[in-house]
């Protein structure tokens, strides 16, 4: 595929000396948070050369995409794809110092139980970093679906009773299309208890949107309404502790997101967490730390922002991922390092328990 299109660069596409400017850009514009011009960036690349020889090289840039011209500027700022060349190719990433680690291995010393670890986690990541922090709960602690039932109320008004892994019991009024009787009720809450029992609600809940996505012709009427039925229930049940968030107000204090409608968006992402979640799904079997830049998290609401995750095992067995969301201009020196130590740390501390 074309580099330009998919929007990669290797560091060998690219002359040495645009690398250079592209490096000085981009820690600039991490640093400063405005559009970086040509006379800055000859004084900060230390090369002595002419302005119009400055301005060929950020042109040259520009015609690549890993750079743009804010309409308000006449300077320049770094795209999402100048971001990953610089992070891929150009970035020096130094581990933490033992004094740094020791401070976050402190705080999770503090505590022992799974909740309060995991609570840690999130709350080290957005302190250290100034970002919202992010960690999914371990796997094996989340709800499970257990049994659901479906009581017949009057006419097409229907009670759906769901029983989670915990005990716990979420009841729900739902109106049906057309009455049901109530060996109809029976016959679709035998075939979803037998379908999902132990499945872990989320997944559930995936099965069922998709249930509803497709049309399935081995499956009759009555299944497809339980099918309707259930997934209404089991999105008002679904527990919305799978992901812990810390620290999502450090994000106000960023101009690119300070805007009513992007925060309104980022909150109301940071609330719900499905999309949240399934970003970090997608993480479970990365090796390492993973990063996304603006469009690469496939969500538009993100498209102003970096993810950067890393998963967390005991054992060699992956439990969850966690992470931080902040600007694409975040300091992924200080950022990336954290993060891989905080899944480290997390880690170890859920194996001593």
């Amino acid at each position: 595929m074309d580099s330009r299109a998919s929007g990669r660069f290797t560091e060998g596409q690219v002359s040495e000396r645009a690398l250079h400017f592209l490096k000085v850009l981009v820690e600039r514009h991490i640093r400063d948070g405005q559009p970086v011009g040509s006379r800055t960036l000859a004084r900060d690349t230390g090369l002595d050369l002419s302005p119009a020889t400055v301005r060929n090289v950020m042109s040259d840039l520009e015609d690549m995409g890993l750079v743009s011209s804010p309409h308000t500027s006449a300077g320049r700022v770094p795209t999402a794809s100048g971001y990953r060349l610089f992070i891929d190719s150009l970035l020096k990433v130094s581990p933490l110092t033992e004094a740094d680690v020791s401070k976050l291995r402190d705080q999770f010393a503090r505590t022992t139980d799974t909740v309060s670890l995991i609570q840690t986690a999130s709350q080290a990541l957005s302190g250290v970093t100034h970002l919202a922090g992010l960690v999914m709960v371990p796997r094996h602690e989340r709800d499970v679906f257990r049994q659901i039932e479906f009581v017949q109320l009057s006419g097409r008004r229907v009670l759906a009773i769901l029983v989670t892994g915990d005990g716990e019991v979420h009841n729900r009024i739902l109106e049906t299309g057309e009455p049901l009787s109530a060996s109809q009720l029976e016959q679709a809450s035998n075939f979803l208890t037998r379908m999902f029992n132990g499945q872990e609600m989320r997944e559930v809940r995936r099965q069922l949107m998709a249930d509803l996505k497709q049309t399935h012709a081995h499956m009759d009427e009555l299944m497809m309404r339980a099918v309707m039925m259930a997934q209404r229930v089991v999105e008002a049940a679904e527990h919305k502790d799978d992901v812990m968030i810390a620290g999502q107000t450090n994000l106000m204090g960023f101009t690119e997101l300070s805007s009513m409608d992007r925060l309104k968006a980022l909150f109301d992402a940071f609330t719900e967490k499905r999309q949240i979640l399934d970003l970090l799904d997608r993480c479970i079997e990365a090796e390492g730390v993973q990063i996304f830049i603006g469009e690469e998290s496939g969500y538009e609401l993100l498209d102003d922002c970096s993810v950067v995750t890393a998963t967390y095992r005991v054992e060699d067995q992956v439990l969850g991922v966690l992470g931080v969301i902040g600007p694409t201009r975040m300091n992924y020196q200080q950022v990336i390092p954290v993060v891989d130590v905080t899944a480290k740390l997390l880690a170890a501390a859920l194996r001593g328990r």
